[in-house]
């Protein structure tokens, strides 16, 4: 309930905020090694091992390599024979340029074998996210934009490939190596050389993470007055119809120019300071190599070591130079990607507010005896919902519900489908609170035909066999001739295979509506819904569309929510709601008699259809 509460704080100050999960940069490491040991990547378990194993092997080489030059170098500076020598410094030279092309080749073949398995990760990561969303409830989704839920699901699963890249393959090996060297130099040269390659990355790392610290700031900065230049722009070449009706083009450019003097000085600061990390990581760098080269060269001096060894020392702190060149990026990356990871973590751990029990059973075929029984609803920050709502639909019946604006008649539709839980009462199918019974079992009883029908950006066939993907196309032509959507889809140049665009926006309304319905009929539910199913549609559409429902809703219990009084008169029950009560029920002649809020809606109605007959 702790994660409950805190997401609807946090909806309410931000619609799109997620909290994140706890823990930090080792406990997001902790959750890559958690999925990485998952059965269903057990597949790539030998790609792991040897991804390992080429990573060591890289860096056992790097470091090995400038001893092998170093050697070399030796035997070609000593005061012997130099043509005997010649043969082994060679064949040394040999295995150098060997050992650098595998240090350098390795970590290629590690990327190539081990890119399906980091492929299959965030797969993995995704789909688990995409599912839980999937699975939460009707409200987490209405208060939150697409786009930005999508990007935390990307986001994440996008930090589980950096996190794995810049951890596992490049800081971590990186002072693995560091290590080999340390050991290398102290054994085979001196300890003091490899107390300055040491003392030489650590100052390097630390100056790099502080300053990549204080960039990060910087750089939230930018990237909040380049939000703003953007804000800027589209709000004011969006309304320019607006900003031209009240001669403001020139105080929009000032705007515009505002906004870009911010992010200009913001720019300015980051690439500063881009500037200063570079020039003190060299300065770092390149002290510390002065230093291991004036501190091997008197050790050469004195006759401790050879000519070459100073080349190796050299060459073994310009190897783990290397890497450490990106560190300041790949440290924002990996800060970045943990809290893009916990992120995705914090949508996972999300509770939806409509669970199935763990005792709920399956519903079964209905027959569509629906009740409602003392039920009261409020959504969250209304103050009015629905309150003391009693109904007894049997099966086959039909009732509507009438009333203004924010009544509640869409409300209890979504009780019915358990969108929400009542908060007092009950809502029963069969018998059964829809709180005992699976979700999935309650909704396969019931089909809906909202007054948007929302289409995919798919063929019509898709659209229509949504409600039951395994019917054939016998049983789909038969849904859309029962909807009066047949005829006009078989005359299409594509027929069934006709895509019908973005939302549906190829189609027009009064076929949407058809698709809707002949999907509807397709899913063969026991209770059929209409939410103001016609009331977005022309008189004449409303017409055709009006006889496709009326076709659908028989043997069916029907519920309706209606606009248009003259569409739902013929109900077995009307029930008019205000405020969330209900004020009159009765049917349609039973309450033009009462001569009370119902009776006023048809005449108002009813005048104003004159008007327009009128006027045309």
């Amino acid at each position: 309930m702790a994660a409950m509460s805190s997401a609807h704080t946090a909806s309410s100050q931000d619609p799109d905020r997620i909290e994140s999960a706890d823990g930090g940069l080792w406990a997001s490491i902790l959750r890559i090694l958690q999925l990485l040991a998952r059965p269903e990547l057990a597949r790539w378990r030998f790609r792991m091992v040897l991804a390992v194993i080429l990573t060591g092997g890289a860096k056992l080489l790097e470091v090995i390599a400038p001893v092998l030059l170093g050697n070399a170098i030796n035997l070609l500076s000593g005061e012997g024979d130099l043509m005997a020598a010649l043969p082994l410094a060679i064949s040394g030279l040999a295995l150098f340029a060997a050992g650098r092309f595998a240090s350098a080749g390795l970590p290629q073949l590690r990327d190539a074998f081990f890119a399906p398995v980091s492929q299959d990760a965030q797969r993995l990561a995704s789909v688990d996210a995409f599912r839980h969303a999937q699975h939460l409830s009707l409200n987490f989704h209405q208060t939150r934009r697409t786009g930005a839920l999508n990007r935390v699901i990307e986001r994440g699963a996008g930090a589980i490939d950096y996190l794995i890249r810049f951890l596992a393959f490049n800081i971590g090996p990186t002072f693995i190596g560091l290590g080999l060297a340390a050991v290398v130099l102290a054994v085979t040269y001196n300890w003091r050389l490899a107390l300055v390659a040491v003392a030489t990355v650590a100052v390097y790392v630390v100056f790099t993470v502080l300053v990549t610290e204080w960039r990060v700031r910087q750089r939230r900065e930018m990237n909040k007055a380049d939000t703003s230049l953007r804000a800027v722009s589209i709000d004011t070449l969006t309304n320019f119809e607006t900003v031209k009706a009240f001669a403001a083009e020139d105080r929009e450019t000032l705007r515009y120019d505002e906004a870009m003097q911010r992010y200009n000085r913001h720019y300015v600061t980051v690439a500063r300071s881009m500037n200063l990390l570079n020039a003190g990581q060299e300065l770092v760098m390149s002290l510390g190599l002065f230093s291991m080269l004036a501190m091997a060269a008197w050790q050469v001096a004195d006759g401790e070591l050879k000519v070459g060894d100073l080349t190796a020392a050299m060459l073994l702190l310009t190897n783990l130079y290397r890497p450490l060149n990106i560190l300041g990026w790949a440290w924002r990356e990996i800060k970045q990607g943990a809290v893009d990871l916990e992120k995705l973590y914090g949508l996972m751990n999300m509770v939806p507010e409509v669970a199935d029990r763990p005792d709920a059973v399956d519903l079964g075929r209905a027959s569509g005896h629906v009740q409602f029984e003392d039920v009261s609803f409020a959504h969250e920050g209304r103050a009015v919902g629905v309150e003391d709502i009693n109904m007894d639909i049997p099966a086959g019946g039909s009732v509507a519900f009438v009333g203004t604006s924010g009544a509640g008649k869409s409300t209890l539709l979504k009780l019915l489908f358990r969108f929400y839980d009542v908060q007092s009462g009950r809502v029963l199918v069969d018998g059964r609170d829809v709180r005992d019974v699976t979700q999935a079992s309650l909704r396969r009883n019931l089909g809906l035909v909202p007054q948007d029908v929302v289409l995919f950006n798919d063929t019509i066939r898709a659209n229509v066999a949504y409600a039951r993907p395994d019917a054939t196309d016998a049983e789909v032509e038969e849904a859309m001739r029962q909807a009066q959507l047949l005829d006009f889809v078989m005359a299409l140049p594509d027929g069934l295979k006709t895509r019908v665009g973005e939302r549906g926006l190829k189609l027009s309304g009064g076929e949407k509506q058809r698709v809707g319905i002949a999907r509807v009929i397709l899913a063969d539910p026991a209770i059929l819904v209409l939410d103001e199913a016609t009331s977005a549609l022309d008189s004449g559409t409303e017409a055709a569309v009006q006889e496709a429902l009326e076709a659908a809703a028989r043997g069916r219990t029907t519920l309706m929510v209606a606009h248009r009084l003259s569409t739902i008169q013929h109900a077995d029950e009307i029930i008019v709601l205000e405020a969330g009560h209900i004020v009159e029920r009765g049917t349609h002649q039973e309450l033009l008699a009462h001569s009370g809020a119902y009776a006023g809606m048809w005449a108002r109605q009813a005048a104003r259809d004159r008007l327009i007959e009128a006027a045309e």
